[in-house]
């Protein structure tokens, strides 16, 4: 099993663009957040959330499976390979099965929506932004229009909880990392 400081330094190696970094920390947290309340390897699943898109700037057109090839040649475990392949299964043809993998499904897109919808607050601060706030934005197809509702909504299927709890823990997750995540305001 590779350490968390193992996955960092990968992540970084192969993300150049600090908005994808991004992204995996806020997949990160929300991985970590469902590993502590499911009672599951916290670690684990905070290393797979961290990972599931580090190829994708160098490899678009074969992400995830180029990724995942990549960690199977280095020896790291085969759930964590096959979450990565199984959170974009439209392009990797595995669809996800095991719990893990259901949460890093469900956990990627809603980041998305919960980062573009701070971007355009005033405050540009999570700490403000609220699950009525987010409900209007989803419902609003030109917001964030590369997030896709429906993988949102199935993901929460997937997980078996209502979408809004999902939406709203997983903002809980990320509130608690908004300094890392660039998400904490702008200062007065």
């Amino acid at each position: 099993m590779p350490s968390y400081q193992e996955a960092l330094e990968l992540m970084h190696e192969w993300t150049p663009s600090d908005s994808l970094r991004r992204h995996m920390y806020a997949v990160e947290d929300a991985m970590r957040a469902y590993a502590r309340k499911f009672g599951e390897d916290e670690e684990t699943w905070a290393i797979t959330g961290l990972i599931h898109d580090f190829d994708w700037e160098k490899y678009p057109e074969t992400h995830p499976n180029k990724g995942a090839d990549y960690l199977a040649g280095l020896g790291w475990p085969e759930e964590i390979v096959r979450a990565v392949r199984a959170h974009a299964p439209e392009r990797s043809g595995v669809e996800p099965e095991t719990l893990m993998e259901r949460a890093l499904y469900a956990s990627d897109e809603i980041t998305g929506l919960i980062t573009a919808a701070v971007y355009v607050r005033p405050d540009r601060s999570i700490h403000t932004l609220t699950v009525k706030s987010l409900k209007k934005k989803f419902k609003d197809k030109s917001f964030a229009r590369g997030v896709d509702r429906e993988m949102v909504k199935r993901g929460a299927e997937l997980l078996g909880v209502d979408l809004w709890e999902h939406v709203g823990f997983v903002l809980e997750a990320m509130q608690a990392d908004a300094e890392r995540l660039g998400l904490a305001g702008e200062p007065a």
